[in-house]
């Protein structure tokens, strides 16, 4: 789901969201990569470099640092999805031809509640997958949705992260709001860019389980399905960009502390002032940021880096209005800083991407 417009650091009163672009948070390369890795078995060489040049990520191959902005991730699905004919884009043992997200989405739409959308969500991939399954069951109060193997089946991270994605980005979708989780569970060990997760799904999230899924509260079952054949078709002509990234309604505690520094004054905003806000005391809150591998001063660093990545390509402010804006007190400063955050220069980012 995509982010909802609020006020963004430098925005005045009176300003629009389309005079100031919102501020998402970037994935690092590495996330990408994984996806890459996936994408290099299966387009021609010249074909994936064309996708890489067309997206602005050929340059930022070799960079471990490099962060990716959700702009470039829908450009590139939609590309290969296009590209290749394969709306999974060579994530799973078969091709998802085009036109089978649109037929899933009239399969659901046509569900008597959530529940059954689900149910009709998993029937539809098991008559198309040959190495996994999807199972829906209820234990509890927890509706699971989950990924399970067919024999010896290796999981790819970005096709089970992508599926679990599409089940929550649709019912989300079928319920006119974006649908808390209870959990998130992947089957493969935690990647050196676990923080990239929580971007994508609020919920707290696990990893070497036995297998991958997704959990809502039984709750939602019985709700009938809010979306409308109307709605489908801008769903789908904007995919995936309503099903990939959360919309911060339902969040994870890293990022309801990114949109807290976001709506205040970053600079004068403390870890003291976030546990209160929070309900929190300090301690409990940087307890519970190292258990999701995080801490303050990171979230805080990586809203001032994204707030810099966006002015840097989207924005026509000088080197030294980005940086007074985020904090710096000279553009030498954020030259440094911005180095060690994405493993370029400013300037060499800028220059790059226009």
């Amino acid at each position: 789901m995509t982010t909802a417009p609020t006020q963004t650091p430098g925005q005045t009163l009176g300003q629009t969201p389309a005079q100031t672009p919102p501020v998402l948070s970037t994935v690092s390369f590495a996330f990408v990569e994984d996806w890459l890795a996936a994408l290099r078995a299966y387009c021609p060489p010249q074909q994936l470099a064309g996708f890489l040049e067309q997206t602005g990520l050929a340059v930022a191959r070799g960079q471990p640092r490099a962060r990716v902005t959700h702009d470039q991730i829908v450009r590139l699905y939609q590309l290969v999805a296009v590209g290749t004919g394969d709306e999974m884009m060579g994530l799973w043992s078969r091709p998802m031809r085009s036109g089978a997200l649109k037929h899933l989405c009239a399969s659901v739409l046509g569900a008597s509640s959530l529940g059954a959308a689900l149910y009709r969500f998993t029937t539809f991939w098991n008559l198309l997958l040959d190495d996994h399954r999807l199972t829906l069951e209820q234990e509890g109060e927890v509706l699971r949705l989950s990924i399970l193997p067919r024999g010896a089946a290796v999981p790819q991270r970005f096709g089970h992260m992508l599926l679990l994605k599409l089940a929550h980005g649709i019912a989300s979708w079928l319920a006119g709001r974006e649908l808390p989780l209870r959990e998130v569970g992947f089957v493969f060990a935690r990647p050196g860019f676990a923080e990239d997760y929580p971007i994508l799904f609020p919920a707290p999230i696990r990893f070497a389980q036995p297998c991958s899924s997704i959990s809502f509260d039984r709750s939602i079952g019985p709700r009938p399905v809010a979306a409308s054949e109307a709605g489908m078709q801008e769903f789908l002509v904007r995919a995936p960009r309503d099903w990939i990234f959360t919309s911060y309604r339902e969040h994870a505690l890293p990022l309801r502390l990114r949109e807290l520094l976001l709506l205040s004054d970053r600079m004068q905003f403390h870890l003291e002032d976030a546990a209160r806000a929070l309900n929190l005391t300090p301690r409990t809150l940087m307890r519970r940021l190292k258990g999701e591998g995080t801490s303050f001063q990171d979230i805080k660093d990586g809203l001032r880096r994204d707030i810099a990545i966006r002015d840097l390509t989207q924005g026509g402010k000088s080197l030294e209005g980005v940086s007074q804006d985020i904090g710096f007190a000279s553009v030498a400063n954020f030259h440094r800083a911005f180095k060690r955050w994405t493993g370029t220069t400013p300037g060499a980012y800028r220059r790059d991407r226009r």
